[in-house]
């Protein structure tokens, strides 16, 4: 399971077109991650008990409801950890970092303060588009993309913090919904737990 805040459907959609115009490099290539489930993840969670689901739900629903809708754009590629031996091919998020970056700390404190140890990884805010480990064509995918992305610039507005489960088999994980609530706003939906 995870945290984060899903693209809007055009954002996702302009994500997509630019993806589908890079040219197909030889060798093996990288896997793309499914496009409908694009999002920014703001706190990697792992197989939570279904016990555990009411306080992620709490401390997902305090963080929401203390910040306000705001604007991210995405410009830019880039890859981790570097162009010659990709890992994770990603577009920059060139504004919202900020808030991102808060969302990310205050996420982290109220699951602490709900008993999940916290997470002291720096936080670097970046839309992940596909893993590339090993992979021949990373390298040329990672530079095609990175070219194409020049000129790209898709803004959105982040109104909604999500915990998703994460469902792996046939094909690139599906991201499922468990819970959502609008920024400074009230439950889009219960959680399964049924809080």
């Amino acid at each position: 399971m995870f945290i984060a805040l899903p693209l809007s459907a055009e954002a996702r959609d302009a994500v997509a077109s630019l993806v589908a115009s890079l040219p197909v490099p030889d060798g093996r290539p990288v896997r793309w991650v499914r496009f409908d489930g694009l999002h920014l993840t703001i706190r990697f969670l792992g197989p939570t008990p279904t016990d555990r689901l009411a306080a992620v739900d709490a401390a997902v629903a305090a963080v929401a409801a203390g910040e306000a809708p705001f604007g991210v754009s995405i410009r830019g590629a880039g890859a981790f950890p570097n162009l010659r031996r990709p890992r994770a091919v990603w577009l920059r998020v060139d504004e919202g970092t900020a808030e991102l970056s808060r969302l990310s700390r205050e996420t982290n404190a109220a699951l602490a303060a709900a008993g999940w140890a916290p997470d002291d990884r720096p936080y670097r805010p970046h839309l992940t588009l596909a893993r590339s480990d090993g992979v021949r064509a990373g390298p040329a995918t990672a530079a095609a993309l990175i070219a194409a992305a020049a000129a790209f610039d898709v803004r959105f507005t982040a109104d909604r913090l999500v915990l998703f489960e994460s469902l792996t088999g046939g094909g690139p994980a599906r991201y499922e919904p468990i819970v959502e609530h609008r920024l400074a706003g009230a439950p889009l939906r219960p959680t399964a737990a049924g809080t």
